[in-house]
């Protein structure tokens, strides 16, 4: 393995020619390998002699707020129809796998149905506002009920608050008829 070396270099003032600013260089040599920096920029003669002042552009940037977008509030309204909705097509999507579910099935959609209520009753605000946490608390709480096919159901109810929730929130008369 080739060794390397690593060398800080100062030029003292005295040294340099009047023009020529004071730099540090560092130079780093690995196998025959010299990495010097680049040239110095060039100079160009300016049109006026009057410094530039960034005073009217720091200001600007003071002046100019900062917009953020502010969710709403959860709709009670809302969310009791797109909670209806949801129970509907998920007991449509789940009742297909009776094998997977047997006898519990109508016990796995009480449990994913509240929990999606309470997300829409408390944290969901329009469209950007939906979280995951609401289907894994479904997923841990399906396994802790010792419930068959919580992935499964989970997934499912992931799926469909992907595919309908911001949709139905963007266009609400579909879901609540006002």
């Amino acid at each position: 393995m080739a060794s390397s070396s690593c060398s800080l270099v100062s030029i003292p003032p005295s040294l340099t020619p009047a023009k020529i600013p004071t730099s540090t260089i560092l130079i780093l040599r690995n196998a025959g390998l010299i990495l010097n920096p680049p040239p110095p920029p060039l100079s160009f003669p300016t049109l006026s002699s009057k410094p530039i002042s960034v005073k009217p552009f720091l200001s600007v940037l003071r002046s100019s707020h900062s917009q953020k977008y502010v969710y709403h509030d959860p709709i009670p309204k809302f969310a009791e129809a797109e909670t209806q909705k949801f129970k509907a097509e998920l007991f449509n999507k789940l009742s297909k796998d009776k094998d997977k579910f047997g006898d519990d099935l109508d016990s796995v959609i009480v449990v994913c149905v509240e929990i999606f209520n309470d997300f829409l009753h408390n944290e969901y605000g329009g469209s950007g506002t939906l979280l995951v946490e609401p289907f894994t608390d479904m997923f841990v709480a399906l396994k802790e009920k010792k419930l068959p096919g919580a992935p499964v159901a989970a997934r499912a109810s992931l799926l469909w608050a992907q595919n309908h929730l911001d949709h139905d929130w963007e266009f609400p008369w579909r879901v609540t008829g006002v």
